[in-house]
């Protein structure tokens, strides 16, 4: 599963590009509630903080326009969108639905030897790695099985999608990973079962409680409260 970040950490691993790694923490930022609903966007903090001129800041943005997360207001400035708790549960189902589809075809095409993988990278998520490295390994696990199911269109579909979900869910979500832990085990005992619907609806499980957390975070923070 992917969501927000520490409050006030600039994660580590950005991606390689100027522009997706202001995205990124921009998206992070605003999900983790450090920029909240109506909030004018401190371009000069956020590109100083980057250490990147304000250009692919301003290419951030204007993607960001394209999801929601930005209202670009002309002569006024970038200005953090008024966010619903349904937008966050749609965002989440609709990153569910396509990964299940994903996991529901995984299930038919997947080679024993991919699942022997999976179960591995169950182990090391488990084995006492730190919140960082879990989500790398949770990253890596969605990714093989979105692979096992042989569609392009799915896999094309799901990289659109994955850019829009921040990251730093584990570090952010304390209960997390424990119930990320079950969720994989459910997800993989399926995909060996061969149970396409099973792993389509485990997937699909997960991806919803992972909105009902990232909503709860948020009210936490007073998100909806301005």
């Amino acid at each position: 599963m992917v969501p927000p970040g520490k409050t006030g950490a600039v994660r580590r691993s950005l991606p390689s590009s100027l522009k997706s790694m202001a995205t990124q923490e921009i998206r992070r930022r605003v999900f983790a509630g450090e920029m909240l609903p109506g909030t004018k966007v401190d371009q000069d903090s956020i590109a100083e903080d980057l250490g990147i001129s304000k250009l692919p800041l301003r290419e951030a943005l204007i993607t960001l326009e394209y999801e929601g997360l930005i209202e670009n207001v002309p002569r006024r400035g970038a200005f953090v969108a008024r966010i619903t708790r349904n937008d966050i549960h749609d965002q989440y189902r609709v990153f569910g639905l396509v990964s299940g589809l994903a996991a529901e075809r995984a299930a038919t095409n997947i080679s024993e030897r991919e699942l022997g993988i999976l179960n591995d990278l169950a182990d090391r998520m488990e084995s006492g790695a730190d919140r960082e490295e879990q989500e790398q390994l949770n990253s890596e696990f969605h990714r093989r099985i979105n692979h096992a199911s042989e569609s392009r269109r799915l896999l094309s579909m799901l990289g659109t999608l994955v850019k829009t979900l921040p990251q730093g869910f584990y570090e952010a979500h304390d209960e997390w990973p424990d119930k990320a832990h079950q969720d994989h085990r459910q997800i993989v005992k399926a995909l060996t079962a061969r149970s396409g619907s099973k792993a389509r609806a485990a997937i699909e499980k997960h991806f919803a409680d992972g909105a009902d957390r990232a909503v709860a975070l948020l009210e936490q923070q007073g998100f909806w409260d301005h």
